[in-house]
């Protein structure tokens, strides 16, 4: 019984031991993603763990509307299940908007749980990466 104890207690005191080392000697993967003087807008697709961090930091804000409330009803549904009159709705919101804010306007889309409709899907990419 008491190896056990001292087993137990010999891990929890390693634990934090470990946890300690960690706090002090951060991994250069550790730090901030986004540099300093960027934000989110500057992330272009093309770098992942920008795109995540991101993600993760606009879950925590208030989600950010682009006039396009109305697409609030679309929430669930699958890209391939809109009709070529409700993609159009998506297309004048983003055909009305600066192309900067494309991928704000996605982002958005996804927090609400909306996926842009296919037909749309290629024209939001192509804005996105120029």
């Amino acid at each position: 019984m008491t190896a056990i104890l001292v087993l137990a207690g010999s891990l929890i005191v390693l634990g934090f031991g470990v946890a300690l080392w960690n706090h002090l000697h951060p991994k250069k993967d550790d730090d901030e993603t986004i540099p300093a003087g960027s934000s989110c807008a500057t992330c272009d697709g093309s770098d992942a763990k920008c795109e995540q961090e991101c993600m993760l930091e606009a879950a925590t804000k208030a989600i950010e509307y682009f006039d396009d409330e109305e697409l609030d009803r679309f929430k669930g549904r699958q890209g391939s299940d809109y009709s070529d009159e409700e993609a159009e709705q998506f297309r004048d919101v983003l055909y009305t908007m600066r192309r900067q804010e494309a991928t704000a306007w996605n982002r958005s889309l996804v927090l609400r749980g909306i996926e842009v409709p296919d037909q749309l899907k290629d024209e939001l990419i192509m804005m996105i990466k120029e």
